[in-house]
């Protein structure tokens, strides 16, 4: 059996796997629909098209701290005061908010930030139904890929004030407190803001995730809690005085 074999780039082709036109020739043929744009191949390229877009718009902001919560905060809600008024204090600091750019706990720490002079920053992301960036931020990003816009997040941010949410907002904060156990980012101060709301949480991680032995002694040192938006600035724009834990294993 005669064997086929073409090289294409880093790719090795043979036997069946051999294509019946070149790279070249498929590039340039004006024949065919437009699903080429939907390939894997081609969402490499917008995925790449993100990363650049993005390190180049917040290459130059400065250090930042990233506010997280829920999008269905209404504004007469105390966390919307307590978010504006973190947004607030951030800036007063030097620091630059970021936020996911929706409404909610998101506008108001634009908010607070926009209003006291500061910058502030949305990164939005493309849902099924429209959310637009809130009209408090200064420098905004949109996003096709989620996990473009959480490595902006990381990045950028020298800390994270989480605030009551959702799904998101817990994603993002065991994102976080994954990357600072596993260490893959280093002096990463974590402030969770609400003791009704995540008190519960943090006694079940205590009680039964600790008790258990899935995480160690020292992982929900990780997170800091407080009730007053001073405290929360302080906080998170100070060294975290947490220690790395020892133990290499991850939560899973």
């Amino acid at each position: 059996m005669s064997k086929r074999v073409r090289t294409q780039g880093p790719v090795i082709r043979r036997n069946e796997q051999v294509q019946p036109t070149t790279t070249d020739q498929r590039l340039l043929s004006n024949k065919g629909d437009g699903e080429w744009v939907h390939s894997d191949p081609w969402r490499v390229l917008r995925i790449q098209a993100e990363f650049v877009e993005g390190f180049g718009t917040l290459a130059e902001v400065g250090p930042g701290i990233g506010v997280f919560g829920s999008a269905r905060t209404p504004r007469r809600d105390p966390m919307y005061l307590a978010a504006t008024k973190i947004g607030r204090g951030l800036a007063e600091a030097g620091y630059a908010t970021l936020t996911g750019g929706g409404p909610g706990i998101m506008e108001a720490a634009n908010k607070g930030a926009l209003e006291a002079g500061g910058v502030s920053v949305g990164l939005g992301i493309e849902l099924p139904f429209e959310q637009d960036l809130n009209k408090y931020v200064s420098l905004g990003i949109n996003f096709r890929y989620f996990f473009t816009r959480k490595v902006m997040f990381l990045k950028y941010s020298q800390g994270f004030v989480v605030m009551p949410g959702g799904f998101g907002t817990f994603d993002e904060v065991f994102e976080a407190l994954t990357l600072v156990q596993t260490r893959k980012v280093t002096s990463f101060p974590i402030v969770l803001f609400g003791r009704d709301f995540w008190s519960p949480l943090l006694g079940w991680l205590n009680d039964k995730v600790l008790g258990d032995n899935y995480i160690s002694a020292t992982d929900p040192a990780l997170m800091q809690l407080t009730d007053d938006p001073d405290e929360a600035v302080a906080l998170v724009t100070s060294p975290s005085p947490v220690a790395h834990p020892e133990s290499p294993a991850a939560m899973s």
